[in-house]
């Protein structure tokens, strides 16, 4: 009897393509022994097919698609920002800035309303 693997996952192409060698005529017995797995597996997910649930598991698989590439661009725009965000930290803490006249990293030195400094 051939020894079958249980510590894996399979994908949603994979499953479907099984599925359809099932309805295209292919033996469980076939499939199960091509592929290594069990024939309850098979028919699981065949009945999972025949109810549509393979359309909820294409819905779900999109989704995390999408979720992991909005991730990845947030990821991209971090990487970018971290280093504005040291160097405006170090400028703050080792910048001049006289007692008298608050700056903020955000807005800067508060303008001077005098014609004079403005040259």
């Amino acid at each position: 009897m051939a020894r079958h693997r249980t510590d894996r996952t399979h994908g949603i192409t994979f499953k479907r393509e099984v599925v359809q060698e099932y309805l295209g005529g292919e033996t469980l017995h076939g499939l199960a022994h091509r592929h290594d797995l069990f024939r309850t597996v098979i028919r699981i997910w065949v009945d999972k097919y025949k109810a549509g649930a393979s359309d909820e598991d294409t819905a779900a698989a999109s989704t995390i698609q999408e979720f992991e590439a909005r991730i990845a661009a947030l990821k991209r725009l971090v990487g970018k920002q971290a280093p504005e965000l040291e160097f405006l930290k170090w400028a703050q803490r080792h910048g001049r800035q006289p007692r008298s006249a608050p700056m903020s990293v955000i807005t800067g030195p508060t303008a001077s309303t005098s014609p004079k400094d403005a040259d």
